[in-house]
């Protein structure tokens, strides 16, 4: 899974706004201005989220963007989707190598392995709220698993890999 400049500009803007909802609407210039952002990029992020009912804008001299529900109530994958329209792409499915062998109508072996992917991904991303982006690292890398940064297990296990599934004769 790559994580696009989208997403994680979503997350960014999405998280400033949280930080700041006793201040009331913020503007789109000032988030970007505030997190080193674009403010191009930012505005059309906003205005994603606000479709999708993650922020609310209110026009005027005081206007701005807050909001629309308590950060409790607005989880990760929201807030990727809403911002870079999906938080997985089945590339088999969107850019197929062979339209006819990656044609949903066709078995494929493969597929199932990239939808449980896409289930286990997005089952995370729901269980992380906004609210608990508010914080600090440690505090975060525990609430996802993570532990403490000492904690990290190595990229290379000591253990022999698992075996996978008997292959299938042909």
């Amino acid at each position: 899974m790559r994580i696009t400049t989208w997403a994680e500009y979503g997350l960014i803007c999405a998280l400033h706004l949280a930080k700041r909802v006793a201040e009331g609407p913020v503007t789109g210039r000032d988030v970007a201005e505030k997190e080193r952002l674009p403010t191009d990029y930012v505005e059309q992020i906003l205005l994603r989220l606000r479709r999708a009912g993650i922020v609310r804008s209110t026009r005027g001299a005081r206007g701005g963007y807050v909001l629309d529900r308590p950060a409790e109530q607005i989880t990760v994958r929201q807030i990727i989707h809403a911002s870079e329209l999906a938080t997985f792409e089945l590339h088999c499915v969107t850019h197929p190598v062979n339209e006819e062998r990656c044609s949903t109508s066709h078995s494929c072996s493969i597929r199932p392995v990239w939808q449980m992917l896409q289930r286990r991904i997005d089952d995370v991303l729901d269980s992380v709220c906004l609210s608990d982006l508010l914080h600090e690292e440690g505090a975060v890398r525990e609430r996802v698993g993570l532990g403490r940064r000492s904690a990290i297990p190595p990229l290379v296990p000591d253990a022999e890999p698992r075996r996978g599934l008997p292959v299938l004769q042909a």
